[in-house]
């Protein structure tokens, strides 16, 4: 059996990874794959997600704030670095369950995988040779150009922090009118419309300094798509699926696990 595709979901808090995530592996067993879905959020509470490996069932955080006296912010680096020492349990609970895809769903606090060196032992772990990134854009966030060019910074910080190979993700374009959805993508395809934005919107003393960042992330090659997606509505998982083959497979589609005619 070919190694599985391992895709790791994060973004800001509230872009969406876990109804992403969960919305991608019905789209995937739907097409006849075989996905695990793994939570590595310990203070994941008030969702209907069931996540097929989850790390709550070694380390939660609500567990952590007791025994320690810690607080919610405490408490989750505390938890970052407990999940590292309980990875390799969290890695053989994946590799017993045999899949073609493992779908990563991060902690919500995006500050706590991209930046903890335990979350770097985590993804090297956890990580085979078809591993990526799926990092999720917050349209909310980037219906400004500033907003978009930040998220760009996020998303070449994640990506430079592990190294992996990663792909844009707008979620909830179903929130999004079609002329704002249109000026998104277009700033995430055209250099030259982001920055004309980017100028418009900068105060004048400000404006060498913000086309001096623009040009440095354009460089390191942050201006690489977007795939416009709705978890919601179930949109874009096919594009999302096939941004995935060309990382994995240079856009050959991998043999399904089992034959779903036959179930």
């Amino acid at each position: 059996m070919e190694e599985p595709g391992t895709v790791y979901f994060t973004g800001t808090a509230g872009a969406g990874k876990t109804s992403f995530a969960r919305a991608f592996a019905e789209w995937l067993q739907h097409a006849g794959y075989d996905a695990t879905l793994v939570n590595l959020d310990p203070g994941l509470e008030g969702s209907d997600f069931e996540p097929d490996v989850d790390i709550r069932e070694w380390v939660r955080l609500a567990d952590i704030q007791d025994e320690y006296g810690l607080g919610p912010n405490g408490a989750q680096v505390a938890a970052a670095d407990m999940i590292a020492l309980k990875i390799f349990d969290v890695k053989q609970a994946v590799q017993e369950l045999r899949s073609d895809y493992v779908l990563i769903d991060t902690p919500g606090q995006i500050e706590l995988f991209a930046f903890r060196e335990a979350s770097r032992a985590i993804v090297e772990a956890l990580s085979g040779d078809r591993s990526m990134i799926a990092f999720l854009y917050d349209p909310a966030l980037a219906r400004t150009a500033g907003g978009f060019v930040a998220l760009m910074m996020l998303g070449a910080t994640v990506e430079f922090r592990f190294r992996l190979p990663m792909v844009n993700v707008l979620t909830k374009a179903d929130a999004l009118t079609p002329e704002q959805l249109a000026k998104e993508m277009q700033w995430a395809g055209e250099p030259g419309a982001l920055s004309d934005a980017v100028a418009d919107e900068t105060p004048t003393p400000d404006a060498q300094l913000s086309s001096e960042l623009f040009r440095a992330l354009e460089s390191m090659g942050s201006l690489t798509g977007l795939v416009a997606t709705s978890a919601k509505e179930g949109t874009g998982l096919e594009a999302f699926y096939q941004s995935c083959q060309r990382v994995f497979g240079g856009g050959e589609d991998v043999e399904p696990s089992h034959d779903p005619t036959n179930e």
